[in-house]
């Protein structure tokens, strides 16, 4: 008994370990890693009388399972790491919650309430992998950003222009419609994410949010006039993503603040999307770009003769609407700019 005691508090404190340090140390998830610093304590903690019984009960070097093979560890991704190790916490759990009940249990054992720390890890897991998830989204904002723009394009026009982007290097795809109606909105925007989703780019949902959760799109970009960032942050899953746009450098710190996950920062040179535009420079871009560590998206103006300077000016992702839709070959367009960001990096 002893031995099975001292086995699965060993994988509960280990596996609570390993979730403690990816949200403290790879969330910056305070609250979630006070929880799980707690449960690791309070579980896991014994007198020293107690402990010294589970060490001299403990005997690695005769253990049958020592030796038995582990197949399916390889982890590719954190979030692999945070569902093995969570299983790990959740299983050592429910075996001292079932030997627990039995008469002969220590007090130190029988006292505690594993079934609630069980129920607990559950939505902890949960939230973990969603944040992981989001923060995954995050770190793809890079490269060429296409908006398609609904107002440029017509008909079957939208998905052969999407389709066209996503083979020839388009990391993110964006989709804007200010005037259809939401059933025609959401018919075209799903469809638009299919493409996106088989070519394993990501899809934003300009405006929206409605549409962005009828779809399941990876995001939502908010312009100053949208929505807050704070409200639409309560009101999608904690795995999705929100852009938003600025022009300054305290409406940056401040979407920061609000839960953004990039910055839409411009426009950086005269548009003929929006020629109504204030127009900030590249001066502008790099000052925000001091300002924040979030992944900035440049947009307004660019094109291949001045992508390079954009890029060294501090942003990470270019978005472009004319430069690609305006063109007679969508493909050979966006293959252009996709060569002048990597030569950039």
């Amino acid at each position: 008994m002893l031995r099975l005691m001292d086995a699965n508090l060993d994988r509960l404190s280990e596996g609570l370990r390993v979730l403690e340090d990816v949200s403290r140390f790879i969330l910056g998830d305070a609250r979630t890693t006070e929880t799980l610093k707690r449960l690791r304590h309070e579980l896991t903690a014994t007198d020293s009388e107690f402990k010294n019984k589970l060490l001299i009960a403990r005997d690695s070097e005769d253990d049958i399972g020592r030796e038995s093979p582990v197949k399916g560890t390889e982890r590719k991704h954190i979030s692999d790491l945070v569902t093995a190790n969570a299983k790990r916490a959740q299983e050592a759990l429910r075996v001292l919650e079932e030997f627990a009940k039995l008469p002969d249990m220590p007090p130190q054992m029988s006292e505690r309430n594993f079934e609630q720390a069980r129920f607990i890890l559950y939505e902890i897991e949960k939230g973990l992998t969603l944040l992981l998830s989001r923060q995954e989204k995050r770190d793809r904002i890079n490269g060429l950003y296409v908006i398609i723009d609904a107002e440029k394009l017509t008909g079957s026009n939208v998905t052969e222009a999407t389709q066209q982007v996503v083979d020839s290097g388009a990391s993110v795809v964006q989709f804007r419609s200010k005037h259809a109606n939401k059933r025609d909105l959401i018919a075209v925007a799903g469809t638009i994410k299919e493409i996106c989703n088989r070519a394993d780019v990501l899809f934003i949902m300009n405006d929206h949010i409605d549409v962005a959760l009828a779809i399941d799109a990876d995001g939502v970009h908010l312009g100053q006039n949208d929505i807050p960032v704070s409200l639409a942050r309560e009101m999608l899953p904690p795995n999705r993503i929100i852009g938003c746009s600025t022009r300054t450098v305290e409406k940056a710190i401040q979407a920061q603040e609000e839960g953004a996950d990039y910055l839409g920062v411009g426009a950086i040179f005269p548009s003929p999307t929006k020629s109504d535009a204030e127009v900030i420079g590249p001066e502008k871009l790099r000052e925000i770009r001091d300002a924040t560590a979030l992944p900035i998206v440049a947009i307004g103006g660019i094109d291949e003769g001045n992508a390079r300077e954009v890029m060294e000016n501090g942003a990470d992702c270019l978005a472009v609407i004319s430069a690609v839709l305006d063109t007679e070959d969508i493909e050979a367009a966006t293959h252009r700019l996709t060569a002048k960001i990597s030569q950039g990096e």
